[in-house]
């Protein structure tokens, strides 16, 4: 998803951090750790304020907005993930954030290939990234159980590649990595314990169910 927005901005109206700056954040420098209020005039106006009690509708706007803008995915293609995510037998809310998670440019990320999801998003339009040896340059690809990543061999972003690794992000433990070749595969279907994100799913759930 391409968004005209600063992306630092983003974290600092979620109010966490996105993980959209990935050398920034890890080096303590990103915006919403220099500036932990909302952008604007008005957010650092009301720094240290008591806030009035939001309603149930901005609440789960707020949430759903956090999974968009974490997971780089426009309105309309969270909201088909939703409706997919409510036809399976699991609890809709953690199945929401399973295909998330396995989108092929969230697995580069999480593998630690790419310092930020837009950067994996880049590699895989780009026709860097191979799933089971063949290029696939759909970022929304579903990388199932079993399905091995790689990075095309003498590829031009090798050195971006181990620049990403040397940040140090800690691989989930439903993926295994080779980070020195540059492949990994995933083990299993993620839980929802090995899901780091930032927001109540349930939340999001509402918010869809609602409008």
């Amino acid at each position: 998803m391409a968004t005209r927005r600063p992306v630092e901005k983003l974290s600092r109206r979620a109010g966490v951090e996105l993980g959209l700056k990935g050398a920034r954040q890890v080096a303590g420098k990103s915006g919403r750790i220099r500036r932990p209020y909302p952008p604007g005039q008005q957010g650092r106006a009301q720094q240290g304020r008591r806030r009035k009690r939001d309603s149930d509708y901005l609440l789960q706007l707020r949430e759903k907005q956090k999974v968009q803008w974490f997971y780089g995915v426009a309105a309309g293609q969270l909201a088909r993930y939703f409706d997919a995510s409510r036809r399976r037998p699991e609890a809709t809310g953690g199945e929401l954030l399973r295909q998330l998670e396995q989108r092929l440019d969230n697995v580069v990320y999480r593998l630690g290939f790419a310092g930020t999801r837009a950067q994996a998003r880049q590699f895989v339009s780009h026709g860097h990234v191979l799933v089971n040896g063949e290029r696939v340059n759909r970022s929304s690809y579903e990388v199932r159980p079993g399905e091995a990543i790689s990075i095309k061999r003498d590829s031009a972003i090798e050195p971006l590649v181990r620049e990403a690794i040397s940040l140090g992000f800690r691989v989930p433990q439903w993926l295994d990595a080779d980070q020195q070749a540059l492949s990994g595969r995933v083990a299993h279907r993620p839980q929802r314990s090995e899901i780091d994100v930032p927001a109540d799913e349930n939340r999001v759930v509402e918010f869809f169910a609602k409008y």
